[in-house]
């Protein structure tokens, strides 16, 4: 077994090699296929043999430990089911991703701010997922950190891209703050770093509860949690599009393993009020994610938003299953976090896709703007296909894959009578509410991000010359669009594959599925519910088909064309369509009041006037006003008064440092 994470480090190894020879060939022609053809082989390659781990011995547990990092204990390395979960979910992205980068990234316009930083994102990942102690991990993490600003920093030039690298590097810094604090509160006074240390250890609990909040603050700021998300909507659309789609599903589900890792494992059993935080904060982190979304017109954006939400429902699963674990109710928790791992993997196959197909869409218009886009289902009909399986799959909609986890979560808060605290009887239905709502808002923000960018008239020029793109993307795309199918209607086979996960975390898992009739999935018991992803694809498939025939054989052959009516106006003009600013509006006026302190002015000009109606919309990012935007005013304060610290007198400087030793010497005179 050692020799499973010893080739998974020459793996990691042999990306961190291509990023040095990235540095030197990064200029020349075939630099983008050598670079994407290596990561793409080392990830599949990665991909295969933490597949293996994790469908091998359930109790198989794989540890190196490497004469480096601090020097009393070593860099330490493992892999048990977890671990390999992750990593199938880290290098599966990588392999799509680098497929994808063979076409795309022929297109872009500085490939030596791309190269060397792409395989090095990676490998950063699988170091963070393999590390088996608080110096190896939270090293991996700031690596990982910084390559991922490195790539968000690539299009420096742009509008606003250099802001979202200085957030991004920001909040990235606080949240590994937290997590230090964490992990040193975990070693306690005998710096104990190794995480077997940190299992055997008993964390009082103040120690539990101190660590639970850190580790909200630093892996939730890293996952995008509300309110620490204020960098994803910026630094995600600011990274090239196949960047964008790692770090929007995979690297936050790199933040949700270390937030397992710690709350699940490392801090022993929980207590109940900890499934009410997360919760909370992920039914929070839901809602206010999809608003945020439907707001955007930017689509690079709205799906950034999306992300968010997503987390959110990852959150809520964690929260139940933390909640089930304290009142030893294991076969519910069980479910609860078979509900979050399978969401984790459904949100990295469907929002990288839409990344993609986004990234396409740029390519192909240079636009990312959605009223300015339209009618690109007629001039990328593949491209339009793939994304609208996207969209159902993130809509949560049968027979794909976003429906199963979502829909188990919902099975989990169904258990949640049988919680003896009153704390929790009220919360889990309200936060079932908050994830009921968010799902329905979800699929109107789809609705909208497919029928915006791909229905209708083109809205400029470059729109209506677009073409599809080249078929590395397009195959990465499809394959992308396979595996939310697959997962749709076979749930069965990757629930089994979860099972050594909740069991290493919970001690239980779910029924074994593969052993139900009809490869059907049962969460708790035959008699309370089940689904059928298999039937209800036949049947779907069977009644479009069905209704096609019907209407095209036996409707009505006197049929009259004409043009499409214009809401009683005589000029087809693609100024008189639905945009996507004018399609959120009714959700704006009802949420955007107290969510967004969302404002409307009307200017009509006078009877007579030639001067036309203006409609302007005020919408403000409460979080962003209310937390961050005065801490920004208080450090630009603090500078602009100690920069007159840089204008003073050699006097006044010695006068200084003599002020400065004669209170240290005071200090240490009155400490006790």
């Amino acid at each position: 077994m050692t020799s499973i994470v010893a080739l998974l480090l020459w793996g990691v190894a042999a990306f961190l090699g291509t990023a040095i020879v990235a540095v030197a060939i990064s200029r020349r022609g075939s630099a983008t296929y050598l670079v994407y053809g290596v990561t793409l082989a080392i990830s599949a390659v990665m991909f295969a043999i933490a597949a293996a781990g994790l469908t091998g011995d359930p109790a198989g547990v794989s540890t190196v430990t490497l004469p480096l990092g601090l020097p009393w204990i070593g860099a330490h390395f493992r892999l048990d089911a977890l671990s390999a979960f992750f990593l199938v979910v880290v290098n599966l992205g990588g392999t799509v991703a680098s497929l994808y980068g063979l076409g795309y990234g022929h297109h872009e316009p500085a490939p030596h701010r791309v190269l060397p930083f792409f395989p090095a994102f990676l490998a950063g990942m699988n170091l963070v997922v393999l590390a088996d102690d608080a110096f190896t991990f939270l090293l991996s993490w700031e690596f990982m950190s910084l390559a991922s600003w490195a790539l968000v920093m690539a299009h420096h030039r742009e509008q606003d891209n250099t802001r979202a690298g200085y957030i991004y590097l920001v909040m990235a810094s606080f949240g590994t703050l937290a997590l230090l604090l964490a992990f040193g509160l975990l070693a306690g006074p005998d710096g104990t770093y190794t995480f077997d240390a940190m299992r055997a250890a008993e964390p009082s609990r103040f120690v539990a509860a101190a660590t639970l909040v850190l580790m909200l603050l630093g892996a939730g700021s890293k996952a995008g949690l509300v309110p620490l998300h204020v960098w994803l909507p910026l630094a995600h659309p600011a990274a090239p599009s196949h960047v964008s789609a790692l770090m929007s599903g995979v690297m936050t589900k790199v933040a949700v393993y270390g937030f397992i890792r710690v709350i699940f494992d490392l801090l022993g059993e929980p207590a109940w009020w900890s499934g009410v935080v997360v919760l909370f904060l992920g039914g929070l982190t839901a809602v206010l994610g999809i608003l945020y979304a439907l707001m955007e017109k930017d689509l690079k954006r709205l799906l950034a938003y999306s992300t968010i939400e997503n987390i959110g429902v990852i959150f809520v699963s964690l929260g139940l299953a933390l909640a089930f674990k304290a009142n030893a109710m294991p076969s519910a928790a069980a479910l609860a976090l078979t509900a979050a791992l399978f969401h984790v993997l459904n949100h990295s196959f469907f929002k990288s896709l839409l990344f993609f197909g986004a990234g396409a869409v740029l390519t192909a218009t240079g636009e990312r703007n959605m009223e300015k886009l339209g009618g690109l289902i007629h001039r990328m009909p593949l491209t339009s296909f793939v994304f609208l399986v996207g969209c159902v799959s993130i809509s949560a909609l049968p027979p794909f894959n976003g429906f199963v986890s979502e829909w188990l979560a919902f099975q989990a808060i169904l258990q949640s009578p049988d919680l003896p605290q009153w704390g929790l009887k009220v919360m889990v239905p309200a936060v079932g509410g908050l994830l009921a709502l968010s799902a329905a808002l979800a699929a109107a923000c789809f609705v909208k991000a497919f029928g915006i960018t791909f229905l209708g008239r083109p809205r400029s020029t470059a729109v209506g010359q677009a073409q599809e793109v080249d078929r590395y993307s397009l195959a990465a795309m499809f394959i992308l669009a396979a595996l939310c199918l697959l997962a749709g209607i076979l749930p069965g086979l990757v629930i089994d594959g979860l099972s050594p996960v909740t069991l290493s975390l919970i001690g239980n898992r779910m029924p074994v599925q593969m052993a139900q009739p009809w490869l059907s999935i049962v969460p708790i018991a035959e008699s309370r519910s089940s689904y059928n992803g298999l039937l209800v694809f036949v049947f779907i498939a069977i009644s479009a088909s069905l209704a096609a025939f019907v209407i095209h054989r036996f409707a009505s052959h006197a049929l009259r064309r004409g043009p499409a009516w214009g809401c009683g106006f005589p000029d087809v003009t693609p100024a008189a369509q639905y945009t996507a600013v004018s399609f959120a509006q009714p959700i704006r006026r009802v949420f955007g009041t107290f969510a967004f302190r969302a404002r409307e002015k009307v200017e009509m000009p006078p009877p007579g006037a030639t001067a036309p109606a203006r409609l302007t919309v005020e919408i403000h990012d409460v979080v962003w006003e209310t937390f961050y935007q005065p801490i920004a005013g208080a450090v630009r304060f603090a500078t602009e008064k100690l920069n007159h610290l840089q204008f003073l007198t050699i006097r006044r400087y010695l006068t200084l440092v003599f002020l400065y030793l004669v209170t240290l010497l005071l200090v240490l005179a009155l400490w006790p």
